[in-house]
């Protein structure tokens, strides 16, 4: 993927389980989910359904729960889990010394 890698800072400022959002010119509004095991994701923070903060859900395996009507996304694909259809885009995401760099691309991808 074409892009520049953008620092938003170091792993820890991330919360186990939880996620921290940033704003990228051109790409929107990002958030970053650190699961239990220590991965880290970004997605768009939009749920692919009423565009809920996906930020603001519950992080559980390496799946969040949409706030607003408990849709569970998979934080590596963006596709929404069980009976529900939709994605939202992913971004690449990199630790380089601790620090966490996500990639600001042209175009963010969803999973076909």
């Amino acid at each position: 993927m074409i892009g520049e890698w953008l620092d938003i800072g170091w792993v820890n400022e991330i919360p186990v389980r939880g996620s921290r959002t940033v704003t990228v010119d051109g790409a929107g509004e990002i958030a970053v989910f650190r699961t239990g095991d220590d991965k880290l994701f970004a997605l768009r923070n939009s749920c692919p359904h009423k565009a809920g903060p996906l930020s603001q859900g519950i992080v559980h395996g390496h799946s969040v729960t949409c706030p607003l009507h408990n849709w569970n996304i998979a934080l590596a694909t963006g596709q929404a889990q069980g009976e529900d259809k939709g994605c939202t885009p992913t971004i690449p995401v990199k630790i380089d010394g601790g620090r966490v760099l996500i990639c600001r691309a042209s175009t963010l991808k969803a999973a076909a």
